[in-house]
């Protein structure tokens, strides 16, 4: 069984644009490894991702929202750790090689 996302958002914050458009990011970078994303209304704040039992990122204890970039790589090292995600790691780890 595939794993489902889950995207927990605060209505009162209107931040479910934002959740729709992690959504949709997600579910273009990893058809193949998800069962699925689901986006859960909320109050309070709350701004929360999680699979099953893992809390994957929560707005409260982080301080803020994930980059997409740091989304995806949580994400794929939990469905597709071996997977590459494309160009932007690619430039990332050449800098780090590099010393830049």
């Amino acid at each position: 069984m595939k794993p489902v996302i889950h995207i927990e958002y605060c209505t009162q914050c209107r931040w479910q644009l934002r959740a729709a458009w992690m959504l949709q990011e997600l579910l273009t970078s990893f058809e193949a490894e998800l069962g699925g994303v689901m986006l859960i209304p909320g109050s309070g704040g709350i701004f929360r991702i999680s699979s099953g039992d893992t809390l994957l990122w929560d707005r409260a204890t982080e301080g803020g929202f994930p980059e997409l970039k740091t989304l995806k790589q949580i994400v794929r090292d939990l469905v597709a750790p071996e997977r590459h995600l494309g160009h932007s790691e690619s430039v990332a780890k050449r800098r780090s090689e590099s010393g830049d």
